[in-house]
């Protein structure tokens, strides 16, 4: 007799088994979040990523439950406290809220939840298991924002200073922070130049060193500045400023002008000029910047100073564009650069800070339409970009100070440049962003030049590569990975205080830099960031002579006559007066 053949009864995991198949379903929707299509938000993704590692760490949840109720615990007695009258300071550690009126009621109070707030959000983040590192630094991000948004004293009501110069001008504060907030709004609209700026017109107030523009082409335009001593060092120099900035930020006033200063020490100087690109512009290449800029105004360096090696010197994402025509002459076995001087410029970019955040291919696909509409990026989208990594200080303080206190602080030359933007050309910003930053393929050795690979294990002339502290463009330790990815027997390598722009634009003269040296003598010899910081030398003042001397050093011995401006017979005839035309695009 057959006896029926009866469906399996399901089988209940056992307690055992649970964790395991909770973490294999977070995996798999982990993946599929990873691998979603485009247009996903990366930090709705984040979120979900920390939701996910929440959710498997029950005890974690527990421990937020109890942390939180004890911080609004905290919060409350606080607030009793408070009340009753007695000045109470709030949590120490929080720079804004420094000041008398913020130890009374009820300000205190708010300040003290912002306090324990931040503290709670802290360790919310840091709960989630499995979180990856791209994912905990945009929600880190985030968090900034929102503590930000969030702080009272960012708001009138909440903030006791800002109330009692209310009261003391009777809200003529108010209405100057009005008046500035209706001319930002009509400059936003009909655009024009910021408030301050007329006080620094190029060619009137800075970028005053005086000079010749002996070549122009349609990407750039070459400076060859005049000598100010009677003999100089035979060896010129040549600086490929960043094409993000416009050049004269090395060119400020004549006591922060690195121009001015080289010059009179007694150098010749060249420099690079690019062009604010149109939407005519935006099928220029990474190798067209290689071509018509580096390359261009190598070969004019050349014919003005005859037989003489070359001390190449570049800023920023010139810097990155240094080292790639550099090892494209070193393939080519020219030996024309002397020298190689790098200025907060990165050549790794498998660690290139906060700005990670803003670049994903999620985030490149919609920049990239943008760009295709518009054929560049202007200088207002990136600006945005660089303002929210620091929107503490570049973007609720200036608000605070211009709408809330009526207080416009007059610009200074630093301040003046930063607001004289440049556009990036669609195709080269493409190349650049997803070359360099997705796929680092500089350093990786598959970065090509005209369509060849390039290897910059063939540099090895005489480096020397400068870090600001806390910059948050080119993090000083991406810019120090250049050292493992060359093969220059003669590097040095500073770190200066400062950031992105002030740590370079220091002046020959300040006694508030200090800076680091660390100097190899071998080609191969690794040394770690933090084996760094314990083996540099600690030197107070700004870094500048000490570059200069290393130039001297690096230089012939004898000095020689000035180079004529120019050559007419190669075809370098001075076209105009510096600053020239194209820094005024």
């Amino acid at each position: 007799m057959e006896t029926a053949l009866q469906p399996a009864t399901p089988q209940q995991p056992t307690a055992e088994q649970t964790p395991a198949m909770g973490q294999q379903l977070v995996r798999g929707v982990r993946t599929q979040l990873a691998t979603a299509v485009p247009g996903v938000n990366d930090y709705l993704r984040a979120w979900a990523d920390w939701s996910l590692g929440l959710s498997l760490a029950p005890e974690h949840q527990q421990a937020l439950f109890q942390s939180a109720l004890a911080y609004g615990a905290d919060s409350w007695r606080f607030a009793l406290q408070a009340a009753a009258g007695q000045p109470t300071p709030p949590a120490n550690g929080e720079t804004s809220f420094v000041g008398a009126g913020w130890e009374h009621w009820p300000f205190n109070v708010y300040a003290h939840a912002h306090h324990n707030l931040k503290q709670w959000s802290g360790e919310a983040l840091g709960a989630a298991a499995g979180v990856s590192s791209e994912n905990a630094q945009r929600l880190e991000f985030l968090q900034r924002q929102w503590l930000n948004l969030a702080s009272p004293a960012h708001y009138l009501p909440t903030n006791p200073e800002l109330l009692e110069q209310t009261r003391r001008e009777g809200g003529a504060n108010l209405l100057r922070g009005a008046q500035h907030w209706i001319e930002d709004a009509a400059r936003l609209l009909k655009g024009g130049a910021a408030p301050g700026t007329g006080a620094f017109r190029v060619g009137e107030q800075v970028a005053l060193t005086p000079g010749k523009v002996v070549l122009r082409n349609e990407l750039a335009e070459l400076i060859q500045y005049s000598p100010q001593t009677d003999n100089v060092y035979a060896e010129p120099i040549l600086i490929t400023p960043a094409w993000i900035m416009k050049y004269y930020i090395l060119d400020l006033s004549p006591h922060n002008s690195l121009v001015n200063y080289l010059v009179g020490q007694g150098h010749t100087v060249f420099m690079l000029s690019w062009k604010n690109p149109t939407a005519l512009d935006r099928d220029l290449a990474m190798d067209d910047y290689v071509r018509l800029g580096f390359r261009a105004a190598l070969d004019a360096v050349q014919s003005i100073v005859p037989g003489r090696g070359v001390h190449a010197v570049g800023y920023c994402i010139g810097g990155t564009l240094l080292t790639i025509a550099a090892a494209a002459l070193a393939r080519e076995g020219d030996t024309r650069i002397a020298s190689m001087t790098l200025f907060a410029a990165q050549t790794d970019f498998s660690a290139p800070g906060e700005l990670s955040i803003f670049i994903s291919p999620d985030q490149l696909a919609t920049l990239e339409a943008q760009m295709q509409r518009d054929g560049v990026l202007t200088s207002e989208s990136m600006g945005a970009a660089f303002a929210l990594l620091r929107s503490s200080e570049l973007i609720w303080a200036p608000a605070v100070n211009q709408y809330l206190r009526g207080q416009r602080a007059p610009l200074n030359d630093l301040m003046a440049w930063n607001a004289d933007g440049t556009r990036m050309p669609c195709r080269m910003h493409s190349e650049y962003l997803e070359r360099l930053y997705l796929r680092n393929e500089l350093a990786a050795g598959t970065f090509t030049v005209d369509g060849q690979p390039i290897d910059l294990k063939q540099l090895t002339m005489p480096m020397f590569v400068v870090g600001t502290e806390t910059d948050h463009v080119a993090p000083w330790r991406s810019a120090f990975k250049t050292r493992s990815l060359t093969r220059s027997s003669d590097y040095s390598f500073v770190l200066t205080s400062g950031g992105h722009n002030a740590g370079i634009i220091s002046g020959p003269v300040n006694p508030k830099r200090r800076h680091r040296i660390f100097r190899w003598d071998d080609a191969t010899t690794a040394v770690s960031p933090e084996q760094f910081m314990e083996s540099a030398q600690l030197q107070a003042g700004s870094w500048w002579p000490t570059w200069q001397q290393w130039l001297v050093a690096h230089s012939s011995a004898e000095r020689v006559a000035p180079p004529p401006r120019g050559n007419s017979s190669a075809g370098y005839v001075p076209l105009a007066d510096a600053p020239g035309g194209y820094v005024r695009g």
